[in-house]
C-alpha cells in the first residue's frame, strides 16, 4: 500500500513538475516577439551537453485558402461520361473507373463489374470525373481517360444546372481532353504560370471524389517534373513530366483543378500513386503551361502540334559521367543517338553530348527533358545548351514534327481512307474461304483509291490484325494515328472476289 501511495506521488510529482516546465516555456515564449538563437560557450555546453539552437516565437504561415477555393470552386464541374456496354456473357462487362492509378487493384485500374442484361445494353454511366471551366462561352478541360470511349459526356456545373458536352479533341499521351456546353457568362478559372510554382508551395485540389461535388483539399507541391514510369514498371504516362503534390486526390478528382493559393490554375490532377486505388498520399497533376498549350492545339488545329528533336537518349549519372570521363557536370540528358535527317542532327548535336538547357531552362532529367519538348511545336527555333567535350556550347535547333518537316500536322479522320466497310455475310466467308473480313464499298477519292484498292475489296488483315467490322477497321487507324511513331502506314491484307490474294501499304501521313 505504502509502495503504491509512494509510486502515485512520483507519479504526480511529475506531472507536476511537467505542467511547471510547460508553464514557464510558455510563459517565456510569449515575452519574445522575434526568433532567437542561443549558442552556449563550451563550459555551456559540457553542462547542457551540446549546442541547441531555439526558436522563441516562429512567424505564422498564411494557410488561409478561402480566396482560392471561392475562385476557383464554380469553375471545376462535375464530368459523367455514358456509354452502352458490349455484352460479354462469358466474363461479364466491365468499366474502367476514370482515374488512373498504379499499384492498386487489377493492376492498375479499378473496376467494377456490371451484370449483362437486356437493362445494361442502354447507355450505362462509365464513371465520374470532374473538369474545369477555361473559357466563359462553355469550354472545359478534362482528362481524355474520362471521356474515353464515351457516346454522351454529361457536365453539372457548381450550381446544379446540367448540359451535355461535345468532345472538341482529345490527345492521349498527354491525357487531356477539351470539351464544349451551349451555354454563357460562366465562371472562369485563370491559368497560373506552373513553371514559377515552388517545391514546398501550398495547393488545393478542386474535384468530385467519390460523387462529392466541390469537395476542395490541401497539400504542398512535393516535387517537379516528376516521371513516374518507374514507378509503374515501365508503363508510360505520356507527358512524364508532373507536378507531385501530397493534397488528398480519389477517383472522381481525375480532370479536376490544382490552383495556387491565389486560385489559379496550376493544374489538372490525373493519377496517384496507391496500393488501393484511393489516396496515400501521392498525387500528380499535369502542369498548367502544358495544358495551355495542348489545349490550344486541340482547338486550334484538331490535334496536338509535338516538336521532335531526333535523338535517343538517357538521364546522364554519376557513374556514366566516370565512365565517359565526362567532368563539367554529373546531370542531364545524355544523347545516345542521333537520328539521320533530324533537327538534331542539321542543328550539329552529336552522339556523347550532355543537353543541359533548354532556352534556358534547366534539363537536368527525363520529365524536365519531356516538359520543355512539350513546349514548342515544329518549326520552332529553341536554344539548346549542352556540354560536349567538358566545354558549354550553345545551338539553335529548328524542330520538326514526326514525318521529318516544319508542317503544322493536320487532325485526320478514317474517312480519309475514302470508303466505308462491309461486315461480310456468313455465306459470303464460307465461298471465300476466310473466317473473317470487311468489304471495300462506297469507294471515292481517299487514300484506298489513290494507292489501288478497288471496290469490293475484302480485307482481312490490317498491321497483322484481323478485321470483321468498320469498327475494327477504325480502332486500328486511330491507334496508327495517335502513335508516336514517323511511319504511320497501314499494311493491308485481302483478296477479291475472284480469290486473287492482294498486298497494300497506305501511307497515312499527310
Amino acid at each position: 500500500m505504502k509502495q503504491n501511495s509512494k509510486l502515485a506521488l512520483m507519479i504526480f510529482g511529475a506531472s507536476v513538475l511537467g505542467s511547471a516546465a510547460t508553464i514557464f516555456a510558455t510563459s517565456a515564449l510569449k515575452q519574445s516577439n522575434g526568433f532567437s538563437d542561443t549558442y552556449f560557450s563550451s563550459t555551456e555546453q559540457e553542462q547542457n551537453s551540446g549546442f541547441i539552437r531555439t526558436a522563441a516565437r516562429v512567424a505564422s504561415v498564411e494557410t488561409d485558402f478561402t480566396v482560392a477555393a471561392e475562385k476557383s470552386i464554380n469553375a471545376v464541374v462535375s464530368v459523367k461520361p455514358f456509354a452502352t456496354p458490349k455484352a460479354q456473357p462469358q466474363t461479364g462487362g466491365f468499366f474502367m473507373d476514370p482515374f488512373e492509378f498504379f499499384f492498386g487493384p487489377n493492376n492498375g485500374g479499378s473496376q467494377r463489374r456490371q451484370q449483362q442484361s437486356t437493362e445494361d445494353m442502354k447507355p450505362q454511366q462509365l464513371g465520374l470525373g470532374s473538369g474545369v471551366i477555361i473559357s466563359d462561352n462553355g469550354y472545359i478541360v478534362t482528362n481524355n481517360h474520362v471521356i474515353n470511349g464515351a457516346e454522351k459526356v454529361e457536365i453539372t456545373l457548381n450550381d446544379n444546372r446540367t448540359f451535355n458536352a461535345k468532345i472538341i479533341g482529345s490527345d492521349a499521351t498527354s491525357d487531356l481532353a477539351l470539351l464544349k456546353i451551349e451555354a454563357e457568362n460562366l465562371p472562369v478559372i485563370t491559368f497560373g504560370d506552373s513553371d514559377a510554382i515552388k517545391v514546398g508551395e501550398w495547393v488545393l485540389a478542386v474535384g468530385n471524389p467519390f460523387g462529392f461535388t466541390s469537395t476542395v483539399t490541401a497539400g504542398i507541391v512535393s516535387a517537379k517534373a516528376r516521371s513516374i514510369s518507374q514507378a509503374t514498371h515501365g508503363r508510360s504516362m505520356g507527358i512524364e513530366s508532373f507536378i507531385q503534390t501530397d493534397a488528398a486526390v480519389n477517383p472522381g478528382n481525375s480532370g479536376g483543378a490544382l490552383v495556387n493559393t491565389q486560385g489559379e490554375l496550376v493544374g489538372i490532377n490525373t493519377a496517384i500513386y496507391s496500393q488501393t486505388g484511393n489516396y496515400a498520399g501521392y498525387s500528380f497533376a499535369i502542369p498548367s503551361v502544358l495544358v495551355k498549350k495542348i489545349i490550344e492545339d486541340i482547338k486550334q488545329y484538331g490535334t496536338v502540334q509535338r516538336a521532335v528533336l531526333g535523338i535517343s537518349f538517357t538521364e546522364l549519372t554519376a557513374e556514366m559521367a566516370e565512365e565517359k570521363k565526362i567532368t563539367a557536370t554529373n546531370e542531364g540528358i545524355y544523347v545516345a543517338k542521333v537520328t539521320d535527317r533530324s533537327a538534331a542532327m542539321e542543328a550539329g548535336l552529336k552522339e556523347g553530348d550532355v543537353i543541359i538547357k533548354i532556352n534556358g531552362n534547366d534539363v537536368k532529367n527525363n520529365g524536365q527533358m519531356m516538359e520543355q519538348m512539350n513546349k514548342l511545336r515544329p518549326g520552332d527555333v529553341a536554344v539548346f545548351t549542352y556540354i560536349r567535350d567538358n566545354k558549354t556550347l550553345n545551338t539553335k535547333v529548328t524542330l520538326k514534327n514526326n514525318q521529318g518537316n516544319t508542317s503544322i500536322t493536320k487532325a485526320s479522320d478514317v474517312i480519309d481512307l475514302g470508303c466505308s466497310f462491309k461486315k461480310l455475310s456468313a455465306a459470303k466467308k464460307k465461298e471465300l474461304q476466310i473466317s473473317n473480313g470487311v468489304e471495300v464499298v462506297g469507294l471515292k477519292s481517299g487514300k484506298f483509291k489513290s494507292n489501288g484498292i478497288k471496290e469490293g475489296f475484302v480485307i482481312t488483315e490490317i498491321n497483322n490484325v484481323p478485321v470483321g467490322s468498320q469498327e475494327d477497321v477504325e480502332n486500328i487507324y486511330n491507334s496508327i494515328m495517335k502513335s508516336t511513331e514517323s511511319d504511320k502506314v497501314m499494311f493491308i491484307v485481302g483478296l477479291y472476289p475472284t480469290g486473287a490474294k492482294k498486298y497494300y501499304a497506305v501511307d497515312l501521313s499527310d
